[in-house]
């Protein structure tokens, strides 16, 4: 390996250490570490949604799938996000009022303390395995970019994603994002120019690649995918941590508006660049003009392709470049899965179930022990793991299909209840845990989260009617210290 390329590669990780070094000397409180003091501007919020939100799928899985049977429809998996931060826009400065630092709390002050309880725990086990899978993708990345082995590469980035996070929380976090963001789509961008070039430019590209391959909707199944995938993220990023949290960061209603616009507009944007790069790597191969160390990464994963492709086709100051981004991709998720992890736990299982009388700063200590831990988890997770990418998307969907509702309703509807939050919680997450299982029937050509959400709504809607509130409000319990 080019060793201008480790340089550069071992230059970004370093950054990442510095800033949450910078970033620790700012946490004054626990308020501080987990929402970042609640001061994120509009630039800084939309920086740290999309880098949270792009990640592996959303940059090499893209390539992959647009190389693959795809084509030019997975563009839809990155312009579902931005269609989904544009649908969010009236819930941000609802998201920003709740005073909230997790979900889970904004459960247990809405409704009971047992709800927020029991969304505290399947949130927490999503967040967990999310983290393994994105400490698994960054170091396989890491493993075939750098040419050391798996194991090496999987401690070193637990080692620095794990230091920067703890030191500096959700500061450092945000921080670390709003360079990793910027990284992602210019590293990309930059490697179009040389794919297309060696390709033979766009017009050798549309003569070599079927014509399927351009279609905006055949690959990925259709307009009621792409629906799928909307409705899908909207969920997700309501009640996901290490989303949301943005939102209860923002420095106020109008900031969380305004940085759910530009996290929409980066990710249309960036839609487009990794599909043009999988196109464009499709057309060599159908024209043999492949490495042969290209075609033998084709053949192990498609998704490490575009990496072999950038060392025998781009400069070295091009590829570190690519490579920094590449990695950033998987590390903005993996940072921000860990926080969210940490945060539940102490704030709304430790504080609350297990020693009431905490102090502030004692929160804090817990939810730094807990990252580490989760981070020990992840890594020993990661390292036996075979399957655990399927996993996570399993865990990632089946926290919103039980929480959404309820976690939505409770910001308008004062009928909302105790009764209608669990048996949409508990309902919705089986009906999609027993679809996604193959143990009860699926709609045909529907995404599984759908159906889970509309017997959610209606369980909410009943339940809360036939056990309604003891008092009909929006508003929240203030938390007893």
């Amino acid at each position: 390996m080019n060793v201008t390329i480790i340089a550069i590669v071992i230059l970004y990780m370093l950054l990442m250490l510095a800033i949450g070094f910078y970033s620790s000397k700012k946490i004054n409180s626990n308020t501080d570490f987990m929402v970042a003091g609640r001061r994120l501007g509009p630039l800084l919020m939309a920086g740290t949604l999309a880098a949270t939100e792009i990640g592996g799928g959303s940059s090499l899985g893209v390539v992959a799938n647009s190389y693959g049977s795809w084509g030019a429809s997975s563009a839809w998996y990155i312009i579902a996000m931005g269609i989904a931060f544009i649908i969010l826009i009236p819930l941000a400065p609802k998201f920003r009022a709740s005073e909230v630092k997790t979900v889970p709390e904004y459960f247990r002050r809405r409704y009971d303390k047992f709800s927020g309880g029991f969304s505290g725990i399947i949130m927490l086990m999503a967040l967990i395995g999310l983290t393994a899978g994105q400490f698994k993708a960054s170091a396989s990345i890491l493993e075939v970019m750098l040419g050391i082995d798996y194991t090496t590469s999987l401690i070193i980035v637990t080692v620095v994603i794990t230091v920067y996070a703890v030191m500096g929380g959700l500061w450092s976090v945000t921080l670390t994002d709003f360079i990793q963001v910027f990284l992602i789509v210019i590293g990309m961008t930059i490697a179009i120019p040389f794919a297309l070039k060696l390709a033979g430019g766009w017009t050798t590209v549309r003569q070599t690649v079927p014509a399927d391959h351009f279609s905006l909707t055949k690959g990925i199944g259709g307009w009621g995918q792409i629906a799928g995938y909307v409705i899908m993220y909207v969920a997700t990023f309501s009640v996901g941590q290490e989303a949301v949290s943005r939102y209860y960061a923002a420095r106020d209603g109008k900031a969380a508006i305004q940085g759910s616009i530009l996290a929409a507009i980066v990710n249309f944007v960036f839609a487009f660049i990794p599909v043009i790069l999988g196109l464009c790597m499709l057309s060599l191969f159908n024209q043999g003009r492949l490495d042969a160390s290209v075609i033998d990464a084709l053949k192990t994963n498609t998704r490490y392709a575009l990496p072999a492709l950038a060392v025998v086709s781009m400069p070295a100051v091009v590829t570190g470049i690519l490579f920094a981004g590449i990695i950033s991709a998987t590390m903005s998720s993996a940072d921000s899965d860990l926080l969210g992890a940490g945060s539940i736990f102490s704030n709304d299982i430790y504080r609350v179930f297990l020693r009431k009388e905490a102090t502030d700063k004692e929160v804090m200590l817990v939810t730094k022990i807990t990252m580490v831990l989760v981070a020990l988890f992840s890594l020993v997770t990661a390292l036996y793991a075979n399957n655990i990418l399927t996993l996570l998307a399993f865990s990632f969907t089946l926290r919103a299909a039980g929480t959404f509702i309820p976690y939505v309703m409770g910001h308008f509807w004062k009928k909302s209840s105790s009764a209608g939050c669990i048996s949409s919680v508990l309902l919705g997450s089986t009906v999609f845990f027993l679809m996604d299982k193959h143990l009860i029937p699926s709609i045909p050509k529907v995404n599984n989260i759908i159906p889970a959400l509309a017997i959610s709504l209606i369980l909410f809607v009943v339940f809360s009617l036939l056990f309604p509130p003891k008092e009909e409000r929006t508003s929240l319990v203030p938390e007893k210290e």
